[in-house]
């Protein structure tokens, strides 16, 4: 399965902050179970695509990523 590569660097490092930011949230229960919510934008970010991104044919990727 070829995934399309369209989150860029800075995106992606956005992307693992915020999830990594609210799983550790709901783990220590400080906003409930909905924090697990944070499973999308890591797992996005971890692979580098973004199934709405492709959707809506955006790319935050810079030129020299795409290369």
């Amino acid at each position: 399965m070829n995934l399309p590569h369209n989150v860029g660097k800075i995106d992606k490092y956005a992307r693992i902050g915020v999830g990594l930011a609210l799983i550790g949230l709901a783990v220590t229960g400080t906003i409930g179970a909905w924090g697990f919510i944070g499973i999308l934008p890591l797992a996005t970010g971890l692979l580098n695509t973004c199934p709405a991104y492709t959707l809506l044919g955006v790319d935050t990727r810079t030129p020299g990523e795409k290369s």
